[in-house]
């Protein structure tokens, strides 16, 4: 198995990092797919212990100018590595001037990741970082396990009022309740509830958009029926804090009592964070 990578545009580089920033401020260590035509960072919690998962797709063409792949074989032509975000990090965040980045990973005698940065700390100078990191290699048999989550349908899609809005209302009413019910229908209505037996917290979004979406089972006053979805406030905040805000859509799908997930579109990568329903 063989990779190698290589990015130099500089709009490519700062985005490269500002996703590399952003989920390393989400979780520590994540699962690295590598595809023929783009990136996964795969974080997969278990719905019954109730753990979020995330799925971050970087396509191969809005990053890379160099992009090589030799998979685990010509039928499983991808590549699955058990990496440290923080060693990603520290890599791509030097104080220069960042030219070009490489990555590079071969499987011959242990899991390597390369990465190579070439920096301009002084005026007409440059010089290359260099730095390797140990990471796990995933055999094969455990790929089935780390797919993305498949929703088999949902009741209800809505697009997110801003960011920075949902956030400021969690933070101030975080400490009424763990317990967060979200309201949302077809009609461009969403709710947000904390309670506790002395107070009850509610904010009404009724004016927002939906995705071009038919719910199982459509028919007309389905569309201003509520799907009710009931989840931990802190992991909700913990992804509102640490994603980049201004996507340039920010969806949320309800399957009714069971899953939801935010679906986060940036000019050139996506994010999904799914959270379990509370019991």
């Amino acid at each position: 198995m063989r990779f190698r990578a290589k990015i130099e545009d500089q709009h490519s580089l700062d985005q490269f990092k500002r996703v590399i920033n952003m989920l390393s401020n989400l979780t520590k260590g994540c699962i690295l797919r590598i595809c023929p035509d783009k990136l996964n960072f795969i974080l997969l919690g278990s719905p019954e212990s109730g753990e979020a998962s995330l799925w971050c797709e970087l396509p191969q063409e809005n990053f890379f100018s160099t992009f090589e792949l030799r998979g685990a074989s010509a039928e499983h032509n991808e590549i699955y590595l058990q990496v440290q975000l923080e060693n990603i990090t520290r890599a791509v965040n030097t104080p220069h001037v960042t030219e070009a980045l490489k990555i590079k990973f071969i499987n011959k005698y242990s899991g390597i990741l390369k990465i190579c940065v070439k920096v301009s700390p002084e005026l007409n100078r440059s010089c290359t970082l260099t730095c390797y990191f140990p990471i796990v290699v995933i055999p094969t048999h455990y790929w089935n396990e780390l797919q993305e989550p498949r929703v088999p349908y949902l009741d209800v899609s809505i697009y997110l009022p801003l960011l920075r809005t949902l956030k400021n209302f969690l933070e101030k009413v975080k400490h009424v309740s763990n317990h967060l019910i979200i309201e949302a229908n077809q009609n461009g209505e969403l709710n947000l509830k904390l309670q506790n037996e002395l107070i009850s917290v509610t904010t009404y979004f009724p004016a927002l958009e939906n995705p071009p979406f038919v719910p199982e089972n459509d028919f007309e006053d389905r569309h201003l029926e509520m799907a009710e979805m009931h989840m931990n406030v802190h992991q909700l905040l913990h992804f509102l804090g640490g994603v980049q805000e201004n996507p340039v859509k920010a969806i949320f799908n309800i399957l009714r009592d069971r899953i939801s997930y935010f679906e986060f579109l940036y000019e050139t990568f996506s994010v999904k964070y799914f959270i379990p329903a509370l019991p």
